[in-house]
C-alpha cells in the first residue's frame, strides 16, 4: 500500500494519561491501565507486558489487503504469529484500500471487521475524518517524523517508496525509463497500472507521479488524467491491473507501480525461474514518493492484538522486514542512527535524486476528488 506517502506537517504530542487519585503517605499519582479497547498506548494498557497478555488471551487478529508479496508482509504476518501465537487472518489480499476502508464501515459487529488497516495516505485521512480510527500511540511514535503521522495518533506512516515504472525486457525491446517514453507507438496496449486509481492508493500515486511529469503539481492532478486520457485514446493504454500474475503472463509487459513491487516482482521471477526479465525505471521526469499508513479500527473485534500489531510493525524487527524487501520503513533515519538498521539491505535500495516532497491533506483531499470524478470518463472516453 506505496501510495503513498502524502502527508501535511504536523505539530504537537498526543494525550496525557489520566491519574488515579493519590495514595496513602503522598504517593505520586498512578495511571490505572485501561482496556485495550481504549488505550492510546501500551503504558496506557498497563504496559508492554500487559498488552502482549491480552492480546494472547484474545488469540486473533483481522487482517485485510495485505498480499504475502506486498512490503514483505508474507514475512511479517509470518514473525508475529510466531513471536506472540496469535493467529492472523487475511481476508481479501488483494484489495483496495477503498475495500479496507469499507469493510471498516459494513462489517462493525459480528467481529469480522478488520482490527488494523495499511492504506494508502488519502484513504488513511479519510477514515480519520470519518471518525473510523482510534487515537494509539506507538512506542515510537516520538521517533515518525511530524509529517508522516496524524497528530492525534489515529494514522501514522509504515513504509513507502517510490513511483517506478516495470518492464518485462524480453517482450519489450526497448524498455521505458520516462513517463514520456510511455507516449511512443511501440507501446500500443502494453502500459499498465496496479488497479483503479479511484480505489487503489498505488495507482492513484500513479497518476499523481504523471501530473508531476507533464506540468501538473500537487495542486492539480488533471495533467495527469489527461495524459492517461492520451494513453488511453492512442492505444497505449492497458485497463488491465498489473500483478505478479498478468506479469508472468505477458498481459501486462510495463506497469506503473511503487519501486518496492517492482524490484520485489524482479526477484520472485528470479527465484520462481520465470521467463520474465523484469526491470526497474524511476522516472526522473515524474519522481513522486510517498508512504502507506497503518491505523487501529475504533472498533476492532481484537483491540490488544490490533494494538500489538501495530508495535510490531513499528518495531526494528518490523521495519527491517520492510527493508528487506525494498520498502523504505518510515523509522529509517532514526534506526540509522541508533544502530538498529539493516544496512545491507538499505544499500540494495536504488538512488533517488533529491529530498520527497508530499502534498498536503488539502491538497490530496482535492486530487483524490478530481480523480473520482473525471478517471472513468478520460479513460474510457
Amino acid at each position: 500500500m506505496p501510495a503513498p506517502r502524502l502527508r501535511t506537517a504536523f505539530v504537537a504530542a498526543f494525550l496525557a494519561l489520566a491519574a488515579a487519585p493519590l495514595g496513602a503517605c503522598g504517593d505520586k499519582p498512578v495511571a490505572a491501565p485501561r482496556a485495550p479497547a481504549v488505550a492510546t498506548s501500551a503504558a496506557d494498557a498497563g504496559g508492554m507486558a500487559a498488552l502482549t497478555a491480552a492480546a494472547k488471551k484474545e488469540g486473533a487478529l483481522n487482517t485485510i489487503a495485505l498480499p504475502r508479496d506486498w512490503a514483505n508482509y508474507g514475512a511479517l504476518i509470518d514473525g508475529f504469529e510466531r513471536k506472540y501465537g496469535i493467529k492472523v487472518t487475511v481476508e481479501n489480499p488483494e484489495g483496495t484500500s477503498q475495500d479496507e476502508i469499507n469493510a471498516l464501515k459494513e462489517h462493525r459487529t459480528g467481529g469480522r471487521a478488520p482490527d488494523v488497516i495499511d492504506v494508502g495516505g488519502s484513504f488513511a485521512q479519510s477514515a480519520a475524518r470519518q471518525g473510523l480510527l482510534a487515537p494509539y500511540q506507538v512506542a515510537a511514535f516520538d521517533q515518525i517524523p511530524e509529517e508522516q503521522k496524524d497528530p492525534d495518533a489515529r494514522w501514522y506512516n509504515n513504509y513507502g517508496g517510490y513511483i517506478s515504472i516495470g518492464c518485462d525486457a524480453k517482450r519489450v525491446k526497448t524498455c521505458p525509463s520516462t513517463f514520456a517514453d510511455l507516449r511512443r507507438p511501440e507501446y500500443k496496449g502494453q502500459v499498465s497500472l496496479n488497479g483503479d486509481p479511484t480505489k487503489s492508493g498505488s495507482a492513484f500515486a500513479g497518476v499523481y507521479a504523471a501530473a508531476l511529469a507533464n506540468g501538473g503539481s500537487f495542486g492539480n492532478i488533471q495533467p495527469g488524467i489527461d495524459f492517461f486520457a492520451e494513453l488511453s485514446k492512442n492505444g497505449n493504454f492497458n485497463p488491465v491491473e498489473s500483478s505478479p500474475d498478468t506479469i508472468a503472463k505477458g498481459q501486462t509487459p510495463i506497469s506503473i507501480d511503487w519501486d518496492f513491487l517492482n524490484l520485489g516482482y524482479a526477484d520472485e521471477f528470479r527465484e520462481k525461474g520465470a521467463d520474465v526479465d523484469w526491470r526497474t525505471a524511476i522516472p526522473f521526469d515524474g519522481s513522486f514518493a510517498e508512504y502507506y499508513a497503518n491505523g487501529v479500527n475504533k472498533d476492532a473485534p481484537h483491540p490488544a492484538a490490533a494494538r500489538l500489531w501495530q508495535e510490531y510493525v513499528f518495531s526494528p524487527e518490523g521495519q527491517n522486514l520492510r527493508l528487506g524487501a525494498f520498502a523504505r520503513p518510515v523509522l529509517m533515519d532514526a534506526m540509522a542512527e541508533d544502530g538498529t538498521l539493516d544496512r545491507t539491505a538499505a544499500e540494495k535500495l536504488p538512488t533517488v535524486e533529491g529530498t520527497p516532497t508530499f502534498p498536503t491533506e488539502g491538497q490530496t483531499e482535492k486530487a483524490r476528488e478530481t480523480v473520482n470524478r473525471g478517471w472513468a470518463e478520460a479513460v474510457s472516453g
